[in-house]
């Protein structure tokens, strides 16, 4: 039992970071009707900055703060500059917008940074003595606190989403954003807000892993995104809620199945644990293309 309540607490650890990305996958999709692919490059980007930031001087949580904003205005700025032009002369070629705006920013944060690993400081207290025990298995405060930090903005997100103006002008706009205009809301600025809320998210999301691993590098996000993605795909493109549990569990799956798996396959699964996130992303879209918990789009002709 101690086992693998262990390898839980390490999965909900992780997963945690799984669902921040597909939070800022859920935002764009849901505030736009469009797909980042550039998510987690754009959080890659954000955490260089807030290690810069931490370099400067600033403490680390101040210095993610900073980051997060920049990521904001990242996200708006991209928004008005490449995806609104190009997007209102093809949906396919958003898709590709995002594709190069992926290799873009990992050059980028190569050629200004390097290629070799920074030292990243903790978010949350990381001395060898800071974790709680249960039933024998630890749970250390930094895995922990980003286990809360996810939850807590979850909550903010389905506020927004529900019980907000703005929260319901981005549904509006991704609905139909015709329709939305019509009745007065600045879909402009709504785009643009969604992109900047979910690149503050990506952000987060960044500084976490990093916070975990100790370091950032140039390759960090990319498994993160995959996991990410299938997640947001699991959950439902639409679904905050979803987003964040099928996150979790993703999470959770992994570090079980890696953990036993020389138990009850006789081999060490470590190195093909990603093969679980396209397991799980074709899986959804064969079989239920809207997510566990996302609305299916009727269509009246």
């Amino acid at each position: 039992m101690q086992r693998f309540l262990q390898y839980v607490f390490d999965g909900l650890s992780v997963g945690a970071v799984y669902a921040l990305i597909a939070l800022g996958l859920v935002v764009i999709y849901r505030g736009t009707g469009h797909l980042n692919f550039a998510q987690g490059e754009m959080a890659l980007f954000a955490t260089y900055v807030a290690w810069w930031f931490n370099d400067q001087g600033l403490h680390i949580i101040l210095a993610t703060i900073m980051a997060m904003l920049v990521a904001f205005i990242g996200g708006a700025l991209v928004e008005l500059c490449l995806i609104r032009p190009t997007g209102k002369k093809s949906p396919l070629a958003v898709v590709v917008v995002a594709i190069g705006l992926f290799l873009g920013l990992n050059s980028l944060a190569g050629l200004i940074w390097g290629i070799d690993p920074l030292t990243f400081e903790s978010l949350f207290p990381n001395e060898p003595t800071d974790f709680v025990k249960i039933s024998g298995a630890a749970w250390r405060y930094e895995r922990l606190g980003v286990l809360l930090v996810v939850l807590a903005l979850t909550g903010v997100i389905f506020f927004l989403f529900q019980k907000t103006k703005i929260g319901l002008a981005m549904r509006a706009v991704a609905n139909n954003g015709d329709s939305a205009r019509l009745v007065g809301i600045r879909t402009g600025r709504i785009l643009m807000m969604s992109w900047g809320l979910a690149g503050a998210i990506g952000a987060l999301g960044g500084t976490m892993i990093a916070s975990i691993n100790g370091n950032v590098n140039g390759g960090m996000m990319f498994t993160v995104f995959i996991y990410g993605s299938a997640a947001a795909t699991l959950g439902g493109l639409d679904s905050p809620g979803g987003a964040v549990i099928a996150g979790l569990s993703l999470g959770v799956i992994e570090s079980v199945v890696v953990g036993y798996s020389e138990d009850w396959f006789g081999t060490d699964l470590g190195d093909i644990r990603i093969g679980v996130a396209f397991v799980v992303i074709l899986a959804v879209l064969l079989f239920k293309p809207s997510g566990l918990f996302g609305s299916t789009r009727v269509e009246r002709v």
